[in-house]
């Protein structure tokens, strides 16, 4: 194993987007954002449990008036989505008439948010729009829209930044992806 790799369970991961890539990526998201939503006070609905670094440090530069609130939306065991959503908590803010703000960790094969996605337009917002760390275009299977993207990456399995292998390394301040053998 390299210096720079890391072994989480029975995986080893090397570094891939450093955490001052993130955080400057980050800056300029939410500046964007800031810039096209000024005077709109939009909610962020921020999906958990990968999104929750991402929603923090970008809700932190977000100047305007803003409110967040948290979903928990899973596919995942393992390194492979399972391809069944699993809502264990529900949205609880009344968004009929608000600008949403989607904000997920990644979005790969789009399952996810194609599931949930109608779940939001049923409630008929003013807009919607859909922010995500990562992106893997390869791997994405359906049609989502992703409208903000800090990172388009491979189809390779990451961890780091609220991203977990089975529940671990969500606490890595860096994203590192699975070693090719």
């Amino acid at each position: 194993m390299s210096a720079d790799a890391i072994q989480v369970l029975d995986k080893v991961f090397v570094p891939f987007i450093s955490e001052e890539t993130i955080k400057h990526k980050i800056s300029q998201l939410a500046e964007q954002i800031n810039k096209e939503y000024a005077g709109k006070s939009p909610l962020f609905v921020a999906i958990l449990n990968g999104s929750f670094m991402f929603a923090s440090d970008l809700f932190k530069k977000i100047t305007i008036d803003a409110e967040i609130c948290f979903i928990k939306l899973a596919s995942y065991k393992g390194t492979q989505s399972t391809g069944h959503i699993i809502t264990s908590i529900g949205l609880d803010a009344n968004i009929t008439g608000r600008h949403i703000i989607i904000v997920e960790d990644i979005i790969d094969t789009g399952r996810t948010m194609h599931s949930f996605l109608p779940q939001i337009t049923n409630q008929q917002p003013l807009s919607m729009k859909v922010a995500t760390l990562l992106h893997k275009p390869e791997a994405t299977e359906m049609d989502v829209p992703v409208d903000y993207c800090c990172f388009s990456i491979p189809n390779k399995f990451v961890i780091g930044y609220g991203l977990d292998y089975d529940g671990y390394g969500r606490n890595l301040p860096e994203i590192y992806q699975l070693r090719s053998i």
